[in-house]
C-alpha cells in the first residue's frame, strides 16, 4: 500500500469515526479509530483510540504502517 493510500484511508476513517485495522511492518496489528493524522516531518504519525477503550490514545508511526483497512 502506498503512503498516500495509507494517509487517505486514515483521514477518511478519522473523519467518519470508523475503525481501521493497521498492519505494521513488523506484523503487529492495531485496531482503533484515528483521532488525528500528523504528516508533518517532525511527527509523522497517526493517533488512535484502541477498540473498546475511549480513554486511551496511542501513536503509530506512519513509516511503520504497511497496510490499513476499514473494519
Amino acid at each position: 500500500m502506498t503512503y498516500e493510500d495509507i494517509v487517505q484511508v486514515l483521514g477518511y476513517a478519522g473523519g467518519h469515526e470508523q475503525r481501521v485495522r493497521i498492519m505494521t511492518t513488523d506484523r503487529t496489528e492495531v485496531i482503533g479509530i484515528p483521532t488525528s493524522v500528523d504528516t508533518h516531518i517532525t511527527a509523522h504519525e497517526v493517533y488512535l483510540r484502541p477498540a473498546g477503550n475511549d480513554e486511551t490514545e496511542i501513536a503509530v508511526s506512519l513509516g511503520a504502517i504497511e497496510a490499513v483497512e476499514l473494519v
